[in-house]
């Protein structure tokens, strides 16, 4: 891919749309790669970006421990950025932050509005990316067959929502992983299914360069979204590109799963205990 250090005006205008998909990949504590659905993420100067708070999230808790983040931005008409970014600062006011509550989706909402406005400084960007539908469908179809002839495992890690939203084909899937430099970086992979409920299996293509080169044996963060904004997070061992029928496909064994959707985001897997409230102050 082609590097540039910043946007162009025409990049500026066409991301500072409200209507699109926005995804950042932070890093956690331990280092393992998290994913977060941002609709406001955009550019706003050429080396700058912004997004706007107004839920809450490990996310927000993750990137102030830790700057260094990937990003994706994906338009209506299919088209994609992506590269990576530092975080800066944060601020409740000012120029931006009017900006964000006046766009409708905040100016009219009864509930919440945009509370804090996210700073952070371009590392590097790919240009235009249009999503290859072409490549998209084969690669589903070359999953379905790989996925046809793999031995399954009779480990419960995905629950039975989770397992059937990933076999949803026109749902949309992304993988992140941190890369040699520290940062994060996002690749599509929307081919990716559940071979079972405890393993995802993605075709080798599309972009399989990319795919190819992530390493065996590194943290896979694997993000899944349907266009009725349902979301769920999952995590584990990347297993590497194996053939079934002569089919390369790559493996991840899941550890961890988490629901990343409002009003109430929390781990699903593993199981976490639930404690009685003592303190009513």
């Amino acid at each position: 891919m082609t590097v540039y250090p910043s946007f162009q005006p025409d990049e500026l205008r066409r991301l500072s749309v409200p209507m699109k998909l926005g995804l950042l990949a932070t890093i956690n504590p331990q280092g393992l790669p998290h994913m977060t659905l941002l609709s406001t993420l955009q550019p706003f100067e050429p080396r700058r970006m912004i997004w706007g708070q107004f839920v809450e999230g490990l996310s927000k808790e993750f990137i102030r421990r830790n700057p260094k983040t990937g990003f994706m931005i994906m338009t209506l008409d299919k088209c994609m950025w992506r590269g990576k970014a530092s975080f800066t600062e944060t601020k409740r006011c000012g120029p931006e932050y009017d900006m964000y509550n006046n766009i409708p989706m905040f100016r009219y909402n009864a509930y919440f509005g945009v509370h804090t406005v996210f700073y952070m400084d371009l590392i590097e960007q790919y240009g235009a990316q249009p999503l290859p539908m072409g490549q998209v469908i084969a690669g589903a179809v070359l999953t379905m067959l790989a996925k046809a002839l793999r031995r399954k495992s009779s480990r419960q890690v995905l629950n039975r929502w989770s397992f059937d939203f990933i076999n949803v084909l026109d749902n949309l899937k992304f993988l992140s992983y941190v890369d040699t430099d520290g940062y994060p970086r996002i690749i599509p992979a929307i081919q990716t299914q559940a071979l079972d409920r405890e393993r995802l299996i993605f075709a080798g293509l599309p972009f399989a360069d990319e795919l190819r080169a992530i390493p065996t044996g590194v943290p896979l963060a694997v993000f899944g979204m349907s266009l009725n904004m349902e979301a769920v997070l999952m995590r584990g061992e990347y297993l590497g590109m194996r053939r079934a029928a002569g089919i390369p496909c790559g493996e991840v064994r899941l550890d961890w799963v988490y629901n990343c959707m409002p009003p109430v985001p929390g781990q699903i897997y593993p199981e976490t205990r639930i404690e009685p409230v003592t303190n009513f102050i």
